[in-house]
């Protein structure tokens, strides 16, 4: 699933190349997204400038003059800029043909994506209101890490993926971090140290910044609005890299399984 840098790097790219442009029409090929696409919001849409490219979180916010269309990449998703004239490929679900001859064009095969018009302040959507705060966030600091990790008795990797209490950190960005940090995935949160929480957020917000530089990761389907794959898989410490040598110490990678979802890790470079 495209995550937080996958999502960062789709949301540069439409700023360079979309922002400023207005919007000649919304063609929708298939409204069968993870919610129905409204089939009136071509309508409100056409002939309104794009006026910012923004992100909270895995949701990509296109502020126009009125309104703010949100999309997430769902599972599979991905948005390329591409000629307007660029032949239709199977699971193009729908594109924003703009006003200097490209398009924004959203493939997505699994159609776990949406999108979604909004007249009301986006960050009030029902989709956004209840996200926690992410990484980049001014109140996403030490002080909170620590807080939301006291008195849990859980492993540390698993508070990292409950985005009731951290958002956009999925489960490729909080092995690396947790590595980066020297800690141990099964680690309980309530074990932390002031200290121990200080270099997890600056290892969250490095593998993140890594990340995002890269153009994200490409495990399967995603690709960025060039049509190129995230480059950051070549640069993983742990994650995939189970039974390989740690680039930091020469230590065997490890895999274990936490509520579900792989975690990787080094046992020398991040002892229990």
């Amino acid at each position: 699933m495209p995550e937080l840098p996958e999502v960062e790097a789709t949301r540069r790219g439409v700023e360079r190349a979309a922002v400023a442009h207005r919007i000649r029409e919304l063609r929708i090929y298939d409204a069968r997204l993870r919610w129905p696409v409204d089939p009136t919001m071509a309508a409100h849409i056409a002939g309104q400038r794009l006026t910012a490219a923004e992100r909270r979180a895995k949701y990509l916010l296109l502020v126009l003059e009125r309104g703010t269309l949100i999309l997430h990449l769902g599972m599979s998703g991905s948005l390329r800029v591409l000629p307007a004239d660029t032949p239709l490929r199977k699971h193009d679900q729908f594109e924003l043909l703009l006003d200097n001859d490209t398009t924004l064009r959203f493939n997505d095969p699994r159609r776990f994506g949406s999108l979604h018009y909004t007249l009301e302040e986006p960050r009030r959507h029902r989709l956004l209101q209840h996200l926690a705060p992410e990484p980049f966030a001014p109140d996403f600091d030490a002080a909170y890490l620590r807080r939301i990790t006291r008195g849990r008795r859980v492993a540390i990797k698993q508070v990292l993926m409950n985005s009731r209490l951290v958002t956009g950190v999925g489960n490729i960005y909080a092995s690396e971090a947790l590595f980066r940090a020297r800690i141990h995935p099964r680690r309980r949160a309530g074990r932390l140290s002031e200290r121990d929480c200080a270099r997890l957020l600056r290892a969250v917000r490095a593998a993140l910044v890594a990340a995002i530089r890269a153009g994200g990761t490409t495990l399967r389907d995603y690709v960025g609005t060039d049509g190129n794959p995230g480059a950051f898989r070549q640069k993983l410490y742990v994650y995939e890299r189970d039974g390989k040598r740690c680039r930091r110490c020469g230590t065997l990678i490890r895999l274990i399984t936490q509520g579900q979802r792989s975690s990787y890790f080094c046992p020398q470079c991040q002892p229990l």
